[in-house]
């Protein structure tokens, strides 16, 4: 909560509140289940939170009837000195572990214990886990950890496996995966909230018995950020591509948000009008990567003596996907357009 999202025009006003939908998904999904815990690993807000967004997260959480609720936090929200988070009284059913080393919540109930440590600064170098080992107070037990790279708690999961805990809850990183199938798995962001954060988001369902753990991923996300590549031929003319990418677009739903990149080879003598292309209102990017399709060879022989000629034959011969096929391609096109010129 709390983050801006790359959104298309068609979307900017409403993608700020489908987080929170989000957020009221899992919480119905906890009630349907019935499920014992929800774990929140980190980063429950995109910045500092303000007060009345806490009110919020309270009275969605705390009305769940049957579900404990445990949460740290992470390098985005983390612990100011002024925070709210150090202050708000929470429902009797959610539980911030805010200290920075580890800490725990037994639930007797359940015969569980979750345990996890939270950022008092933007970043943390070294790994408060570390020989933080499973104590045995619950038959079942837990750890919630943010992080997984060389600022925000290095992530070492054979160390991890080490500790002894049943299951190790994740976060930081915003796409969902298993980083050993069954015992640690980052849920990802239940919203995704960058162009760059593709596929599908929302939350990890698990269950702790005597086989062990089994989880599964469950999206909630109302949208996708997809990526779409349009292969360009010489033939196509500037509306036809738009029509390729709209039937795209329809193909995998208008509802989700695309980058797309315009691929393959064009007439030299055609520029895409690029700004016409966003017909639905759901591209968050779109970049030309085309390139004019010359006939390099024809080029040479019909201009063996100037500087056109010369420039071919310095680079000809390079693979399409080098700098230098790149270069002769960008070099032609600028040459040509000065002797249109």
């Amino acid at each position: 909560m709390g983050a801006e999202p790359d959104a298309g025009s068609a979307y900017t006003p409403d993608r700020a509140r489908e987080i929170w939908t989000s957020l009221e998904k899992t919480a119905e999904l906890c009630k349907k289940r019935k499920a014992d815990l929800l774990l929140i690993a980190g980063d429950l807000f995109h910045r500092q939170p303000l007060l009345r967004e806490l009110k919020e997260v309270n009275a969605c959480l705390g009305k769940l009837p049957s579900t404990q609720v445990v949460l740290i936090i992470g390098n985005h929200d983390y612990l100011k000195p002024d925070s709210y988070y150090r202050t708000f009284r929470w429902a009797e059913n959610i539980h911030p572990l805010l200290d920075s080393e580890i800490q725990c919540v037994e639930f007797p109930k359940i015969a569980a214990a979750v345990y996890g440590c939270s950022y008092h600064t933007r970043e943390i170098s070294g790994r408060p886990y570390a020989s933080a080992f499973a104590p045995g107070r619950q038959e079942h037990e837990i750890l919630l950890l943010h992080g997984g790279d060389e600022r925000h708690v290095p992530i070492d999961s054979r160390e991890l496996l080490d500790l002894g805990y049943d299951y190790v809850a994740l976060g930081h990183i915003h796409k969902p995966q298993e980083i050993v199938p069954g015992r640690i798995a980052y849920s990802g962001a239940v919203e995704p909230i960058d162009k760059n954060d593709t596929g599908p988001h929302g939350c990890i369902e698990g269950e702790i018995n005597e086989k062990g753990c089994q989880i599964q991923f469950v999206p909630t996300a109302g949208r996708e950020y997809r990526r779409l590549d349009v292969e360009v031929t010489e033939e196509m003319t500037g509306h036809q591509v738009k029509e390729q990418l709209c039937r795209m677009i329809r193909e995998q739903g208008r509802d989700h948000m695309y980058k797309a990149s315009l691929t393959g080879f064009r007439d030299p003598d055609i520029l895409f009008d690029l700004t016409s292309f966003d017909v639905y209102g759901n591209l968050v990017e779109l970049t030309d990567e085309t390139r004019p399709a010359y006939r390099f060879e024809t080029l040479k022989l019909q201009n063996q003596d100037n500087i056109l000629g010369a420039f071919i034959r310095e680079l000809e011969g390079s693979g399409e996907d080098t700098v230098e096929y790149r270069a002769l391609c960008e070099g032609v096109q600028a040459l040509m357009e000065t002797r249109r010129g």
